[in-house]
């Protein structure tokens, strides 16, 4: 549970993420040490890093994916079979993510 001045202040992060306005580096490490451990903070990172991007869907499939939020929130974050082994890939998950 977050406490009300720990969410107004992730908030106030998270909407200059989405806006691109700068963030510093103390601010982006204390984002990801929330996210790393609550499933909705996240989820915020996850949609600000898409308003951001500010992502256009091509078409029905990428419409659906983006309503659901289930595309990439960083563009290069694809996985490609040629270079990189699957488990690695998986390894970067967020910690609460992992089997118990």
């Amino acid at each position: 549970m977050l406490s009300r001045d720990t969410r107004l202040r992730l908030q106030e992060i998270l909407a200059r993420v989405a806006s691109d306005q700068p963030v510093s580096l103390s601010e982006r490490i204390y984002i990801h040490k929330f996210a790393d451990r609550n499933q909705t903070v996240a989820t915020w990172l996850h949609r600000a890093r898409r308003e951001q991007q500010k992502l256009q869907p091509r078409d029905g499939i990428d419409q659906l994916l983006d309503g659901l939020e289930l595309g990439s929130s960083e563009p290069d974050d694809d996985y490609c079979s040629e270079d990189e082994d699957l488990g690695e890939w998986f390894g970067g998950a967020p910690s609460w993510l992992g089997r118990s």
